[in-house]
């Protein structure tokens, strides 16, 4: 029996396991009250084994409206008893989370001042705060009081006080925003105010604290040597972060990161290791300092991730990719996860009953895949084929670029569960029709037009850069119309034998990409002219030429080869249900839910 998949005693209570499911952004709410989506969300965690569900975070106060769908605690109650009653069953421990983002809220929701320890703008959204008094200082530590009997009430376990990255009490406890002369200069008191009004509130319930033990600001920021961790609460979980340090890195950053801090602090309380920790083996190494390990993501990813440690099979990876899980966005997506699209959506119906007979699906990339796993759970005789020589499609492709190789392992597992389901797979074979059974086609994608003239210059599309296609001599100009991370990526990647441009309409290059600040960091490390408010015009032998968008100014760059990166086209010869990129190029996510839907709908 896997450690990470036994019972760990917290607080008053034994979880049944010590993975635990964190608070995070899910854009389930309606009317700032936790909806049935979050009930049916926890649930299914809950009964993939998840030992401690801590529910999304609840604002304490009116003044706190960090994003439209963010839960306010006064609100809950009727939510947090429904969340209760569904994962009672499983033994899960329920906590409520509860917080204040202070100055780094947003006072597009409730249009009043920003409250914060002092006067000090945030460095993302630029807003300056009002400096809290008496009474607002006062009136947020009876909303923490106030929300957590009101937690205690509706039958959760115990509370969670945030004072992590995105928090009011962090603010208060770091020398960068909180520069006041009065009582509260002493920067760890409203944070134990907060726990001793809390503790009061809720007699011998647990109580944790979500703490920020690195603000990533050395200068001036909370460090771990500095972090003030009080007594007197249950558990401990230490994160990085603040407005200067992301405490959720995308897939560049290798998991675990913060394993270093979780062992500094360890020792004083129960502690959760947090930081990307997705792979079960890590998890398990972890347990060597700590009592629980937050693994929030990677139960996105496959919700029953313990089910997989106590049978000793594999879960579903989480590639750490943040592309459907982060969704503080003013879109306001539903949470989701691109290799499990019923993460989030719960309540919809994407799981059906047996079936039978043959079926032909065409295309190994990520949508036939799922379409041939979830069809062979079904029932049916599944055969596969693919013209490439490997499964995969464009997501071996994508894996190729630097710092996205985790993609890969999301086909890996698809690969292995066809193969272990028995489904019948060719490569290296052009499928060409039907033979009277049921087809589903995964066909993918070809490359798109291109709207500028090419006067004997030399155009490469991108996917046979990265299959292996030889590179002429001379500079590269890297045409990036999407702003996404395919231009860049494959920029970054030349970069280390050539003289590397990149050309792209809009004023900042890969504006579509969540780390933009880092990818253009890095593009300028390794040496790539960023070419940014710039269309290609003409490729010729030995240059391009590039019009300004806003001017119209044209200029010639050196080169010797263009990479082409713009839209693709459907590649989809052969009638039947059409999936992924044969319906349109799209994301892995979106792949991944057609290929489930068609597989659903036979």
């Amino acid at each position: 029996m896997s450690r990470l998949a036994g019972p760990v005693r917290v607080g008053g209570g034994t979880a049944p396991s010590r993975v635990l499911f964190g608070p995070h952004e899910t854009n389930l709410a309606r009317g700032r009250a936790l909806a049935d989506r979050h009930v049916a969300y926890y649930r299914r965690r809950a009964e993939g084994g998840a030992g401690v569900i801590v529910t999304e975070t609840a604002s304490v106060h009116p003044s706190d409206w960090p994003y439209e769908r963010a839960p306010l605690a006064a609100s809950c109650g009727p939510g947090w008893t429904s969340i209760v009653d569904a994962c009672r069953p499983h033994g899960t421990l329920v906590i409520a989370s509860l917080g204040h983002a202070g100055g780094q809220g947003s006072s597009a929701y409730h249009q009043s001042a920003l409250w914060a320890p002092s006067r000090v703008p945030d460095p993302v959204s630029r807003e300056l705060p009002m400096e809290m008094e008496g009474p607002e200082i006062a009136a947020v530590v009876d909303g923490f009081r106030a929300a957590a009997a009101l937690a205690i009430g509706s039958g959760v376990d115990g509370v969670e006080i945030d004072a992590g990255q995105y928090s009011l009490l962090r603010q208060f406890c770091s020398g960068l925003t909180n520069r006041r002369t009065d009582a509260y200069g002493d920067r760890g008191r409203l944070l134990c105010e907060v726990l001793a009004a809390v503790r009061e509130a809720i007699g011998d319930r647990i109580l944790g604290l979500r703490l920020a033990c690195d603000e990533g600001a050395p200068w001036g920021g909370i460090t771990p040597e500095t972090a003030p961790v009080p007594g007197g609460i249950d558990y401990l979980v230490p994160v990085r972060g603040s407005a200067f340090a992301d405490a959720r890195p995308d897939l560049r950053t290798e998991p675990g990161f913060n394993l270093d801090l979780c062992r500094t602090v360890s020792g004083r309380t129960l502690t959760v290791c947090q930081g990307s920790v997705v792979d079960p083996a890590l998890a398990e190494r972890a347990l060597e300092f700590a009592g629980l390990v937050e693994m929030t993501r990677a139960q996105i990813a496959d919700p029953d991730l313990v089910r997989h440690l106590r049978a000793g099979t594999a879960p579903r990876p989480c590639v750490l990719c943040n592309q459907n899980c982060r969704v503080r966005d003013p879109r306001n997506p539903i949470v989701s996860c691109i290799g499990e699209p019923g993460s989030g959506h719960e309540t919809e119906d994407l799981v059906a009953g047996a079936g039978g007979g043959e079926v032909l699906v065409v295309g190994g990339g990520p949508a036939g895949l799922e379409a041939a796993r979830v069809l062979a759970l079904r029932g049916f005789d599944v055969e596969l084929t693919e013209r490439a020589d490997r499964l995969g499609g464009m997501v071996r492709v994508a894996a190729r670029l630097a710092g996205r190789d985790r993609l890969a392992r999301l086909v890996d597992w698809l690969e292995a569960e066809v193969r272990r389901l028995g489904v019948r797979i060719s490569t290296g074979v052009e499928t060409r029709a039907g033979d009277g059974r049921p087809v589903i086609v995964a066909t993918g994608s070809r490359p798109g037009p291109r709207d500028y003239a090419v006067e004997g210059g030399r155009v490469l599309d991108v996917v046979a850069v990265l299959d292996g296609a030889t590179l002429p001599d001379g500079p590269v100009v890297v045409h990036d119309p999407l702003g996404d991370w395919t231009g860049a990526g494959v920029a970054e990647l030349l970069a280390a034998a050539r003289p590397v441009a990149i050309a792209g309409p809009d004023p900042v290059i890969a504006t579509q990409v969540r780390d933009i600040a880092g990818v253009n960091a890095r593009l300028q490390r390794a040496g790539v002219t960023l070419v940014k408010r710039s269309r290609l015009r003409v490729v010729r032998r030995d240059h391009v030429v590039v019009e300004d968008v806003l001017t119209g100014e044209r200029r010639e760059l050196p080169c010797g080869v263009v990479i082409h990166c713009g839209h693709r086209l459907p590649d989809a010869a052969l009638s039947g249900t059409t999936v992924g990129d044969a319906v349109a190029p799209r994301t892995i996510h979106e792949a991944v839910l057609d290929g489930r839907r068609a597989a659903v709908a036979l």
